[in-house]
């Protein structure tokens, strides 16, 4: 995931029709398909129109492929803090990555974020995971004034 650019990528509202890719593109990338998790998603995030705070995109390749995905939303006042930009998936087709597409889809939805009036954007993601770690800081994302806990309920 480089800062080139793959300009025959558009970036547009996912589809249902683009599910069962965006199902594909997960499943390669983490080993687990999702098929419930997914079709929830693109009940609340999709449809093919921006809905007032909550993004789902794709984008499409020249030849009508997607490659990859995108969703966030806008959160009002969680843990104190002012309204703000949350990405909260992000995934590349292994073979188009290096493309620019990532940062494509970051910028796009960055975008969407500004339109309603948010001055930032967060994400969270494991600390062991160098890929997307690397790809978020070279857009510029550092450490936020927040700190994630958990406890494990089995205890």
């Amino acid at each position: 995931m480089s800062d080139s650019t793959d300009s025959t990528v558009t970036i547009r509202p996912a589809l249902q029709a683009d599910l069962a890719r965006v199902i594909e593109i997960d499943a390669e990338v983490t080993g687990v398909t999702k098929l419930d998790y997914w079709y929830e998603m693109y009940a609340r995030y999709g449809g093919g129109t921006a809905r007032q705070q909550r993004f789902f995109l794709v984008a499409d390749a020249a030849v009508g492929e997607v490659v990859g995905f995108i969703l966030g939303d806008v959160r009002d006042w969680e843990f104190g803090s002012p309204p703000c930009g949350w990405v909260f998936g992000i995934s590349v087709r292994p073979g188009h990555r290096e493309s620019g597409v990532a940062s494509q889809m970051l910028d796009a939805i960055c975008e969407r974020f500004k339109r309603t009036g948010v001055t930032k954007v967060r994400t969270l993601l494991a600390r062991d995971n160098h890929l997307v770690m690397a790809f978020f800081r070279s857009q510029r994302m550092m450490a936020a004034p927040f700190l994630a806990l958990e406890r494990d309920l089995d205890d």
